[in-house]
């Protein structure tokens, strides 16, 4: 396929169901990668955006990577991922891996379509159909900090999951004082009492003296993972993090290239036995750069099934089916409309498919397939 036309939006996003509770002004890029490929009258496009976290990424993709691949010809998406990374230089991962993950994951999203095929059927095919079932467990992911009457708010939120058939659910502690944190903690333990269903998730807020506290005092909960304790690049810290803690710890969310997950297992202290990788197939440079990743992992001694790549999307979803991962987050409630199922899917026995649709299945939640389509 030739890449004709790439345009990108930075829109807001929000951490609450209700986005009018102030979320930091976070922002995502959104993308529509026409090809000259035409299925059924109309050319085919594939769609794309940042993941959750990292703000839009509007300048590099617009002044330095989209060029490149309009530039390339014809492309299939590995192919399109060497041609953004020509002259890029080893190290300074910053924001460019985003950049590029938004593209991949527009070309993704296009060269599944063109094989009328979902996306993981494709990645299946690309890289080796492990006979892995495309139903895989997940996690809700929410129980961000509510300004007001947040306790109550917070107990809503699990329910609601619960409610929909999550048997498992993570929220966010690390911006309130220990104490606090507890609270919320053992207010979301009444709703996941059964052990290892509640996650909890300190979006590397921690000083390293902090972040130890905290594993001390998270001992007796019977925790799913204990996630993202202290700085990302903090391999010190966080090998004394695992050291407090004996539950399983989670991490990666933050580092985004195979040379840092290999700083991270060789220096983190985590064990193969129990913990956990959350690398983002998106902000790692996309899938290219993500399967980087798994296979270096693999080759030190980790299992496939350590491995729940953050994002709470569908991308993410068709990745941790097609690659036989130990499942995915999702982000039920959360940065609307880029979060979630396709609209009107269930859960069974804790377990979510990818929508049954060619390319990545955006298409299935109307209100994100309107906001990508207002880019032609």
């Amino acid at each position: 396929m030739r890449i004709i036309d790439i345009r990108e939006r930075t829109v807001e996003i929000s951490r609450y169901g209700d986005p009018a509770v102030p979320s930091g002004g976070l922002t995502t890029s959104i993308v529509a990668l026409t090809t000259d490929v035409v299925r059924h009258g109309r050319s085919v496009v594939g769609f794309g955006f940042s993941s959750f976290g990292r703000f839009g990424q509007g300048g590099l993709i617009r002044e330095r990577f989209a060029p490149r691949l309009i530039a390339a010809g014809n492309v299939d998406p590995l192919e399109g991922w060497a041609a953004m990374m020509k002259g890029e230089k080893p190290g300074g991962h910053g924001e460019r891996c985003v950049a590029v993950g938004t593209l991949d994951m527009a070309l993704w999203d296009a060269a599944a379509k063109i094989a009328g095929l979902p996306l993981h059927e494709l990645l299946r095919q690309w890289f080796g159909d492990r006979g892995n079932p495309v139903s895989v467990p997940v996690y809700a992911s929410g129980g961000y900090a509510y300004p007001e009457n947040d306790l109550a708010r917070l107990k809503d939120e699990l329910r609601r999951f619960q409610d929909t058939g999550y048997r498992r659910a993570k929220i966010k502690i690390g911006a309130l004082p220990l104490a606090r944190d507890i609270e919320r903690v053992n207010t979301a333990a009444e709703v996941f009492a059964v052990p290892q269903s509640l996650a909890v998730d300190a979006m590397n807020s921690y000083a390293p003296e902090a972040a130890v506290a905290a594993a001390k005092a998270l001992r007796p909960y019977r925790l799913m993972w204990f996630e993202d304790a202290c700085d990302p690049l903090d391999f010190e810290g966080q090998a004394k993090v695992t050291a407090a803690y004996d539950a399983s710890i989670a991490s990666g969310e933050a580092l985004f290239s195979v040379a840092e997950a290999r700083l991270l297992d060789r220096h983190g202290g985590l064990r193969r036995d129990r913990d956990i990788l959350l690398f983002d197939p998106v902000h790692c440079y996309g899938l290219p750069g993500y399967l980087q990743i798994v296979d270096a992992m693999e080759t030190r001694g980790w299992k496939r099934s350590a491995f729940w790549p953050h994002g709470g999307h569908l991308f993410s979803l068709h990745a941790a089916s097609a690659l036989d991962l130990g499942g995915t987050e999702v982000n039920p409630s959360s940065f609307l409309p880029f979060g979630g199922l396709a609209d009107g899917d269930t859960l069974s026995n804790g377990c979510a498919s990818p929508p049954d649709l060619p390319g990545i299945g955006f298409e299935s939640q109307p209100a994100l397939d309107r906001l990508f389509r207002s880019l032609l």
